[in-house]
């Protein structure tokens, strides 16, 4: 199948929607205004436009396996679609989310039919993060042999999703959220497409900003603008009319995918970074979108120890305290206290110092395995322990001077005394460092009474 060189001219910005008889009305409108040739496509001009990898390849003619990654609503099925269209290949479409080996092998069968009738095909599976990994390994001998091209759509990261032999034999092209230009654009060709050619300026924008850059959300919206428009008998949509037509919505977040992390993440650094007002953002941009606020309170308590630790040891119960309000008031009037939380940790003096050490202690623990504990340390509950030798020779602490048993030993036999932590000169923890290092020097200077090396200068270890 070929193409005239007009294949990808862009559509004039207010090109006409086909809107059909009665019955093709009773088709969602996402749906009859799916684009049926390439330069329909609104959004996307990181790929389609000229020079862009995805034109490029097309326009090479060269069909090949690809993974299409991007948020819903973006235009993935319809690309695979087009794209089929543009090779005069063979469309089998599979939904990861429904399918499972038998639609595998049926699409292998007639891949097969379509080779000997001299077709191509294109498989294209939607949703494919969904295949497990045997059922994505089932695709690799097909697409390997040139059977047949296969496109992959995911709203995950296939990095983590997708094999990666799978992976290593499709290019992955990344689909972006449609802006506000590109969302005007099609929303009124869908209100041209219900007979509503007219509306104001605020309600396009407030229009596009409800679609939150998924076109097919858009679209569900104008038709419900359209039809309270036609019910009212109105001929202009303003922004009264398209507030009380759409009911009060989230905006769009996949709170199982990469979206959600990523807003996690704007969160989690936005504390540690001291911004208490980007914190403050994405934490409603989170309660916004409708996640669990005690999936957030969560990770603030988890940032009170990983970020801010012993520089501020109030933070913790601070936020913990916070935690208990919101279980208490349940939202919205619990989230002011998860606000709070999260100013507080944003303004607090910032130390990993404890979140380090326990994760030194981890690698020390894997290293060492389980080493045995040294016999003045053991528990002696029996004369028969007593007499091996456990609990022997140990100093209680509190019957030392300052309640500090100096020059004592506490790690395993084997194990080199290893500093783990180390305080910042940040917050509380200066002041933690300055105990600490009046510990190691009484630790030294029992070292030397009892004729031994210092602990800082036994092999292994890193001093002071």
């Amino acid at each position: 199948m070929s193409h005239g060189p007009d294949l990808f001219d862009p559509d004039p910005l207010d090109a006409p929607a086909p809107t059909g008889d009665a019955q093709a009305q009773q088709v969602p409108l996402a749906e009859r205004l799916r684009p049926r040739r390439l330069q329909d496509v609104v959004g996307q001009a990181a790929l389609l436009g000229a020079g862009k990898p995805l034109r490029v390849a097309l326009d090479a003619r060269r069909l090949h396996s690809m993974i299409l990654w991007g948020p819903p609503g973006v235009g993935k099925t319809t690309l695979a679609r087009l794209i089929a269209e543009a090779f005069g290949a063979r469309l089998i479409a599979i939904s990861a989310v429904l399918a499972g080996v038998k639609e595998i092998r049926d699409a292998v069968a007639q891949a097969q039919a379509a080779r000997a009738a001299g077709k191509p095909t294109l498989v294209f599976v939607d949703e494919v993060h969904r295949f497990n990994k045997g059922q994505q390994d089932a695709f690799l001998p097909h697409v390997e042999s040139g059977l047949f091209a296969f496109i992959g759509a995911t709203t995950e990261n296939p990095s983590f999703e997708v094999n990666s032999a799978l992976l290593s034999r499709a290019t992955v092209y990344v689909l972006q959220a449609l802006d506000a230009q590109e969302l005007q654009l099609l929303a009124r060709r869908g209100l041209h497409a219900c007979g509503m050619p007219d509306i104001e300026p605020e309600a396009l924008q407030a229009l596009a900003e409800h679609a939150d850059g998924d076109a097919r959300r858009l679209l569900n919206a104008v038709e419900a603008v359209a039809a309270a428009a036609r019910a009212g008998q109105r001929t202009i949509i303003d922004l009264e009319l398209l507030r009380s037509a759409l009911a009060d919505s989230l905006r769009r977040f996949d709170k199982g995918g990469d979206q959600f992390y990523d807003v996690i993440s704007a969160l989690h650094k936005s504390v540690r970074g001291s911004d208490p007002d980007a914190s403050l953002y994405w934490l409603s941009r989170m309660l916004d979108a409708g996640v669990d606020p005690l999936y957030l309170g969560r990770r603030l308590v988890r940032i009170a120890s990983e970020d801010v630790g012993l520089a501020d040891p109030r933070a913790l119960g601070f936020t913990l305290d916070a935690v208990a309000a919101y279980e208490r008031l349940g939202s919205p009037e619990g989230e002011l206290a998860l606000a709070q939380a999260t100013l507080y940790l944003a303004l607090a003096p910032k130390s990993n110092a404890v979140y380090l050490a326990a994760t030194q202690a981890r690698e020390l623990v894997r290293r060492h395995g389980s080493a045995p504990v040294p016999l003045h340390l053991r528990n002696a509950p029996t004369a028969l322990l007593r007499d091996l030798g456990a609990g022997a020779a140990y100093r209680y602490a509190h019957d030392e001077p300052g309640a500090f048993a100096a020059g004592e030993r506490y790690f395993p036999d084997g194990v080199t005394p290893a500093r783990l932590y180390r305080p910042t000169p940040r917050g509380f923890e200066a002041r933690l460092a300055e105990r600490i290092a009046e510990l190691r020097r009484l630790d030294r200077q029992a070292g030397e009474r009892a004729g031994q090396a210092p602990a800082a200068q036994q092999p292994g270890h890193d001093g002071d």
